[in-house]
């Protein structure tokens, strides 16, 4: 039995570029026998962009930038894409993912808590929430006791092994240890697949 090749996709729930690579990525795995592994990577936005209180006018020019574009891709799959309130550390919605997969949930959680924080109506730092959606997605009870010892624990891990392979933010695909950062980068992804011979569906 032939295995197929796998591509791992780094993704954080409070990206709006992840939020909008989503259904590029869902195509991906459609269109080509692979094995798309969604891992999360939590953005610390605060340690590399500064606090909101500390930015100049120069990275503010460059943040509206950044959700004007991200908001123009939305607009074309009809999304509603707005400003979060605050920068957030979502650790608890990303190590939702891990229990959502675990549990064979993933696609609807990942909808969800996609759809749910870029409309301003989730936390993603609120454990609470978190297991509201888990449990809306199907997912069983005891998210809070995952979160707190195995799957908080996984999640960390992941992070460093992502930085380890040279990951700094989301999206990034990695196929056969080749990185491509951003969902803008896809047409060159699948270059690479088809020219590996990656079978298409």
């Amino acid at each position: 039995m032939t295995v197929a090749p796998s591509v791992v996709l780094w993704s954080d729930y409070v990206s709006p570029y992840a939020y909008v690579a989503k259904a590029w990525a869902y195509a991906l795995a459609a269109d080509y026998e692979i094995d798309l592994l969604w891992r999360p990577y939590t953005l610390d936005i605060a340690s590399f962009q500064g606090s909101v209180e500390g930015r100049d006018a120069h990275h503010w020019r460059r943040v509206r930038y950044a959700y004007m574009d991200a908001r123009r891709w939305a607009n074309k799959q009809g999304l509603i894409l707005r400003g979060p309130l605050k920068v957030y550390y979502a650790r608890p919605a990303n190590a939702g993912m891990l229990y959502a997969q675990t549990h064979g949930v993933f696609r609807s959680y990942n909808d969800l808590v996609f759809e749910r924080f870029w409309r301003r109506e989730l936390d993603p730092e609120d454990v609470e929430a978190v297991a509201a959606v888990l449990a809306e997605a199907g997912a069983p009870a005891g998210f809070a006791s995952f979160l707190a010892g195995a799957g908080g624990t996984e999640h960390d891990r992941l992070r460093g092994e992502a930085e380890a392979s040279g990951v700094f933010g989301v999206p990034t695909f990695v196929f056969d240890g080749e990185l491509f950062w951003g969902g803008d980068r896809l047409g060159l992804l699948r270059e690479r697949l088809d020219e590996k011979g990656v079978r298409r569906r």
